[in-house]
């Protein structure tokens, strides 16, 4: 839904990257939306986070300088994945933004590796996250960015496990490209230049 830029709530849109505190899990699958909201932190020249809501928290304009901006916050939830909706849901509450303004980017097994889906609400797909997100939200119709990590060939929950929190198996430099085109996707819905599908 496109609206004009500057309304009333302090910032236009809230953009959530999910992922896992530490540094054992910062390069794997399962963090690749963190990935991608450090990448638009850089491109944005956001200033350094800060701590509030349990999440590192940074505000600032998407966009390119003299044209067209959107004021923007970005949050990286300190909680494991699994409890990201103890910080997403009052950061949202405290920035007044409306559930369609929300933006989660995440990591999605059930999309073949490179493949980046935007769109509106719709099921969680066994995500743990985004089941948290929900509850702490109080719905599940928020906008997702959902970037195509790949799957191992097996059901097993602990081989699927050990996949999205192991090393990536892709080469390092096909993973940046993955951020920077999951990146791309955000910004553009972000901008008003890609809508969110609606499921």
């Amino acid at each position: 839904m496109r609206r004009p830029l500057g309304g009333s709530a302090p910032v236009d849109w809230l953009i959530v990257g999910l992922g896992n505190p530490g540094a054992q899990y910062a390069h794997t699958p399962h963090n690749v939306g963190f990935l991608v909201i450090g990448e638009l932190a850089r491109r944005w020249e956001l200033p350094k986070p800060r701590r509030r809501f349990g999440a590192l928290l940074s505000e600032g304009r998407a966009g390119v300088p003299g044209g067209e901006q959107a004021r923007v916050a970005v949050l990286q939830p300190l909680t494991y994945m699994n409890d990201s909706g103890n910080a997403a849901g009052p950061a949202r509450g405290a920035l007044k933004v409306d559930l369609d303004h929300v933006l989660v980017v995440h990591d999605e097994i059930d999309l073949p590796f490179g493949e980046i889906r935007q769109r509106l609400g719709g099921g969680l797909a066994g995500h743990n996250g985004l089941k948290s997100l929900r509850q702490g939200f109080a719905s599940a119709d928020f906008g997702r960015v959902r970037i195509g990590v790949g799957r191992p060939d097996s059901t097993d929950p602990d081989i699927v496990a050990a996949y999205v929190l192991g090393r990536w198996r892709q080469p390092k430099a096909e993973v940046e490209a993955l951020v920077q085109a999951a990146a791309d996707v955000a910004e553009r819905v972000v901008l008003g230049e890609l809508e969110l599908a609606v499921r």
